[in-house]
């Protein structure tokens, strides 16, 4: 599982113009799984996720975490995090899971995700979707496991 965490201001998530998410403050997760994932990984993530302090506190320090600050989640799958480009010009896609599995590993991680009481919103698995986000900092993190 691989996981994109970019701390956010504000960010949207729209296909065919329609708006399916949005959020303020908070994170922004581009999300990918393999087929070797499973519930162990999907909750280690999650609840490393909802605990990691990358917003400040009073003294400018990176000390708060998304729950501190009643951040909320934009999360969107994104396959091509597992892009193989070490031989030739075109990435492979092969490292990435199941179309039909990773869509459930996709739910299933954002309701452990919602188990922390943290408000969030999807994109829609597999289709084209236009992102757009103000990124904080930047704060750009990636996690892999």
């Amino acid at each position: 599982m691989k996981v994109v965490i970019q701390r956010v201001s504000e960010a949207k998530v729209t296909v065919d113009q329609k708006i399916l998410g949005q959020i303020d403050q908070g994170f922004c997760l581009l999300v990918a799984f393999a087929d070797e994932d499973n519930d162990e990984t999907i909750k280690y993530m999650a609840r490393k996720i909802a605990n990691m302090r990358i917003f400040s506190d009073t003294d400018d320090k990176m000390n708060l975490s998304i729950k501190d600050v009643g951040g909320e989640i934009l999360s969107i799958s994104q396959f091509t995090l597992y892009a193989e480009t070490k031989h030739g010009n075109r990435p492979s896609f092969i490292g990435a899971g199941n179309f039909e599995t990773s869509s459930k590993k996709y739910e299933q991680f954002n309701n452990a995700l919602r188990d922390y009481d943290i408000n969030v919103e999807t994109g829609e698995f597999g289709a084209d979707m236009q992102v757009s986000l103000t990124n904080d900092g930047p704060v750009t993190i990636l996690m892999e496991r």
